[in-house]
């Protein structure tokens, strides 16, 4: 806030890249201090600022022997305060609505990353409009858990603050559980994979029980299907869901605090019978779409309008722009659209066309007239040889809706029929073997039990059905390891970096195509 106040470029960095990004990054945007949080990151980050000419000072938010203190600059202010006031008053009026406030690198999954600019009202425009989304005020608690570094959480902790809200910060993921009960938060936001392992805890937690409690947990489950917004409910189907409430949900409300109303989802596709099942259990899953590019939200749906629609990104933020391309891509316009990429006019001009529209890079459609759903990345979309197109984000979404597929990368560009490498949800796995007797020593051994390979190609048929002939997954390949950030298979904001994977498992994809080439 003190650097946006007097107009310092703020550029925020991922803890878990690595020292050439690291490298790229101090040395492409010029930056003339470093603050970092510990002595780990202190370690890490000294010995390439001490080579970089740009860099004056490195300073820590914690205690690092050797090192400058972030209190130190507190410190040097209050010194300074009288003497300079004058002059920091006209440093802070000077700040203009289109003056650059930070520069955010995407991570990408390819190449090296892209510098955006991001100005003043760029931000003010995009977190006063989302802010509008909602009733909660000074009286009502947030936590937050997501990186402060992506422009996601950055933008909706602004909207946090500009409502007065109470905002707890939870140090690491493990943290959350123990947080969510202490703080009894109104509103959190949350990635795709943090839900899906909310939602595995529900149905975990189910196969616990026996006998009539455990029929009458899966009958309250399988009925959150029937929930929509904005849904009038007949009679018999009222008092069935208000008996689910009292005996199931009240009890998953509890397990998250019990204040909940509000769960924000975005930087990917979230499976709809998750937003049902936090809907059913009246915590409203406020699913949107934006880029770093686009400050960052574009549409989301709006419990304030009431223009919601399960499985959709929800309506056209105020002061947008959208329209769909002819080849399906969706396209912007709007006071949150970046300045640019830094020192890449030749990279701005391929993303914004001289009328003004951003080229987001997805497909997508409007359903009803209004509501946006994303349907895959451009570049992302292959061909078979065959001259079939495969989305290949649709079909994965589809089958990580199986509790026992993690992650999943389809494949099959200019091959005969598409394919799939899945990483499994091993310790739903570990449960289902242990149940069925099937004995293992470590994840290498188990992905090559016959047993494992043909439940995993049962969940992937039963997706099949929803596919159209063309893409349906002929053949899979198990992977014994976790798809991580650390490991390199997803970004840090938890997309696929494809590039990556296929090379690591470029012997799994020569296997499955090998049969019938010579």
């Amino acid at each position: 806030m003190g650097m946006a106040m007097t107009g310092v470029v703020h550029v925020p960095i991922y803890p878990t890249i690595g020292e050439d990004e690291y490298k790229y990054i101090l040395q492409h945007a010029e930056v003339k201090l470093v603050i970092v949080g510990d002595q780990k990151l202190y370690e890490k980050i000294n010995p390439i600022a001490v080579l970089l000419d740009n860099i004056e000072q490195v300073y820590t938010f914690e205690e690092v022997d050797g090192a400058k203190n972030y209190e130190e600059i507190l410190t040097l202010g209050e010194q300074k305060k009288e003497q300079h006031s004058a002059e920091l008053e006209k440093i802070k009026s000077s700040v203009q609505p289109e003056d650059l406030a930070t520069l955010i690198y995407t991570s990408g999954t390819t190449g090296v990353p892209k510098g955006v600019m991001l100005t003043q009202k760029n931000l003010v425009s995009n977190f006063v409009a989302h802010s509008k989304m909602h009733h909660l005020g000074k009286d009502h608690h947030v936590i937050s858990f997501l990186p402060l570094c992506h422009v996601y959480e950055r933008s909706v902790n602004y909207h946090f603050q500009y409502k007065g809200m109470g905002i707890y910060y939870v140090g690491n993921l493990s943290q959350i559980v123990s947080a969510i009960k202490e703080i009894k938060p109104h509103m959190f936001n949350s990635v795709p994979r943090l839900l899906e392992k909310v939602y595995d805890g529900f149905v975990t937690k189910g196969k616990e029980l026996t006998g009539i409690k455990k029929s009458l947990y899966f009958w309250a489950l399988d009925l959150t299907q029937h929930f929509e917004y904005n849904k009038n409910y007949g009679p018999l189907l009222s008092l069935k869901i208000k008996l689910a409430d009292k005996l199931i949900y009240s009890k998953w409300r509890a397990a998250l605090g019990g204040n909940i109303v509000y769960v924000v989802s975005g930087g990917a596709a979230l499976q709809p019978k998750i937003a049902r099942v936090l809907g059913m259990s009246k915590m409203l899953n406020l699913e949107g779409y934006g880029l770093t590019e686009t400050s960052p939200v574009i549409a989301v749906n709006n419990p304030a309008s009431k223009e919601m629609k399960i499985g959709t990104v929800g309506a056209v933020l105020e002061g947008f722009e959208v329209k769909i391309a002819d080849d399906g891509e969706i396209l912007c316009k709007g006071p949150g659209v970046m300045k640019g990429y830094y020192k890449a006019d030749d990279l701005t001009a391929e993303v914004i066309d001289n009328e003004g529209w951003f080229h987001t890079g997805d497909i997508g459609v409007f359903e009803d007239g209004k509501y946006l759903k994303i349907t895959d990345r451009k570049k992302e979309i292959f061909k078979l040889s065959g001259g079939k197109y495969i989305a290949p984000q649709m079909i994965e979404n589809k089958l990580k809706a199986s509790n026992l597929i993690e992650q999943v990368m389809v494949i099959g560009a200019n091959e005969k029929f598409a394919s799939a490498l899945i990483s499994p949800n091993f310790p739903l796995l570990h449960d289902w073997c242990a149940e069925h007797k099937i004995h293992f020593e470590n994840n290498k051994e188990l992905i090559q039990k016959p047993e494992v390979i043909e439940k995993i190609q049962k969940e992937v048929q039963i997706i099949n059905k929803t596919l159209g002939s063309h893409e349906q997954i002929s053949r899979i390949r198990l992977v014994c390891a976790e798809w991580t950030p650390a490991t390199g298979e997803l970004s840090p904001t938890l997309k696929l970096r494809r590039n990556i994977v296929a090379a690591k498992y470029q012997h799994l994809i020569d296997d499955i195509y090998s049969v019938g080439k010579s």
